[in-house]
């Protein structure tokens, strides 16, 4: 299992909108990667480790997949939509990682 996260920086000048993303982008990220797409979540960064800080990401967003390949064969067809909706929730540039899952 590979886990696909995209963590969005905490920008200051940026409004990210995160009831966009949790019910629009990701629901649609995951219904276009069907079936290759086994699960998905959304976290909304509270808080950095002192307190008070700000949490480092606004918003982390994971997708579930079998394999490396399996994600890319969902994903680029889909790729150009995909990409193409992100400014309607951020102007941040998203920071993506590729996982494996060894514990879960």
């Amino acid at each position: 299992m590979i886990k696909v996260n995209i963590f969005y920086p905490n920008d200051p000048s940026d409004s990210f909108d995160l009831e966009y993303y949790k019910t629009k982008h990701m629901p649609m990220v995951a219904e276009l990667t069907a079936p290759a797409c086994r699960g998905w979540t959304v976290d909304s960064g509270l808080g950095g480790l002192a307190p008070g800080q700000p949490a480092p990401y606004s918003a982390i967003g994971a997708l579930l997949y079998d394999s490396v390949e399996a994600m890319g064969a969902a994903f680029g067809p889909h790729a150009e939509k995909i990409m193409a909706d992100v400014p309607n929730y951020t102007k941040t540039q998203p920071i993506l990682q590729i996982s494996e899952v060894v514990v879960g």
